[in-house]
């Protein structure tokens, strides 16, 4: 019997006759000869239709296929090192091909689309081979995520996705009426993990976020994935040990199991290689000191304006792009000021104004990573912190109670998969990180 294949396995049936499923990606017209190249959501080959090698009815067939039709193929599996696909090195001789559906017109075509057209036919793009390839890598990137943490004793506890209060900001959160009650769509899990860890000690929830923060820079979605480890008993430095050896896990999982997407991507991938522990740490206030001095040689006015960073601002793009280059491998920037940071993270001792914070900055221009910090643990400090944000005690009774009832030091982070996936993809925007981006006035489709 003739076996039914998938694409990414390919090389375990040179020389033998096999059948595929699937849809034309592209044809080229050779006369004699049909190109076809045919995939089937695991990869592309390239299928050869020589018309003295078939019937005259399986020829024709092949040249009335149009773009996206779906597909039977039938034939033998020869290596070609010329033959062109993902991966490449196969192709299939045609016997017999079975038309299931002959797809209408295609909107999509080779020729240059604008962003809106693309993003309005986002159902369609997905089957382009970029952004087929983008989501095989984000794909490996959550499975990467759950094995590391699955295999490093940590238990996935969901936390809700609706809530009464905010974690940290409300003004960036979406609102909704809760049975005549308001409600919140959760920015983040991390309150419910500092409950989770004084059970289980080592958490993690893995789940969709919501920000209805209105920006439009490619770095923003106001829907995303996001992953918050949380931990027991785990200091600043101790987080900065867990990330370090995590990050570097997803890298080389991506480089090892996605290594045909990347190719597809065109993705220079050196800087990725050199993704391993230890990651260089800087303080703030050194960052900071690195920012001014790069600033001072630098000529141009609007750069150097761009740079521009007093101590107790946040960075923005500029900065950390150019902090980055300063490293080969991510870098962390910890001990941010108090007043950029949310109430939860532990101030350093003897200074107030600067909180046990961190955060991962990604080479080539991505920008934060992670962001994370030491909580803290102690109650009337935390009831302090509480009263100068402004927030009302009453809202968040059950957080201060996991002070009152065996409280312990403990710290997490946060990673957004989007960001990820774009930086070891090399892509410049979030939305193609994603299958259907929900961005500033995009809901459809």
């Amino acid at each position: 019997m003739t076996p039914m294949i998938e694409i990414q396995n390919i090389a375990r049936y040179d020389g033998q006759e096999v059948t595929l499923r699937g849809w034309l990606y592209d044809r080229t017209d050779k006369g004699k000869l049909q190109f076809l190249k045919v995939r089937d959501g695991t990869g592309i080959v390239q299928c050869v239709v020589f018309q003295k090698d078939v019937p005259e009815d399986v020829f024709a067939d092949a040249a009335a296929l149009t773009q996206e039709s779906s597909l039977i193929v039938t034939g033998t599996v020869r290596a070609d090192t010329r033959a062109p696909g993902v991966p490449g090195g196969y192709e299939i001789g045609v016997n017999t091909i079975r038309t299931i559906q002959i797809a209408e017109p295609y909107p999509i075509t080779p020729k240059e689309h604008g962003v809106e057209f693309l993003m309005d036919n986002r159902h369609l793009w997905l089957r382009s081979s970029k952004q087929w390839a983008v989501l095989r890598v984000r794909a490996t990137v959550i499975k990467a995520i759950r094995n590391y943490l699955d295999d490093h004793g940590y238990i996935n506890l969901d936390t809700p996705i609706i809530t009464p209060t905010a974690g940290e900001n409300t003004t960036s959160l979406f609102e909704l009426d809760y049975f005549e009650e308001p409600g919140y769509l959760a920015q983040t899990g991390q309150l419910y993990n500092e409950a989770n860890i004084m059970a289980f000690g080592k958490v993690y929830c893995f789940g969709p976020t919501f920000r209805a923060e209105k920006s439009k820079t490619r770095r923003h979605l106001t829907e995303f994935w996001m992953v918050e480890p949380e931990m027991a008993f785990f200091s600043l430095e101790d987080l900065m040990s867990m990330e370090e050896e995590f990050i570097s896990y997803i890298v080389q999982t991506v480089l090892k199991e996605r290594e045909e997407e990347l190719k597809l991507l065109e993705r220079d991938i050196t800087m990725l290689e050199k993704v391993m522990p230890p990651f260089p740490r800087i303080s703030y206030d050194d960052a900071v000191e690195r920012l001014s001095k790069i600033r001072e040689e630098v000529t141009d006015s609007e750069q150097k304006e761009l740079l521009q960073i007093d101590w107790g601002n946040d960075f923005g793009s500029p900065h950390e792009t150019e902090l980055t280059k300063q490293f080969d491998r991510p870098v962390f920037v910890y001990h941010y000021p108090t007043a950029v940071k949310a109430f939860y993270m532990q101030p350093v001792d003897g200074r107030p104004e600067v909180c046990r914070s961190v955060d991962l900055l990604a080479p080539e221009g991505y920008g934060e990573i992670t962001g994370g910090s030491e909580r803290i643990a102690d109650h009337d400090l935390m009831m302090q912190r509480v009263k100068d944000f402004g927030i009302n005690p009453d809202a968040y009774q059950w957080y201060l109670d996991l002070r009152r009832f065996g409280s312990v030091p403990h710290a997490g982070f946060g990673l957004g998969v989007e960001r990820t996936v774009s930086w070891l993809c090399g892509i410049d925007h979030l939305r193609e990180a994603i299958p259907f981006p929900r961005m500033l006035k995009r809901m459809y489709p």
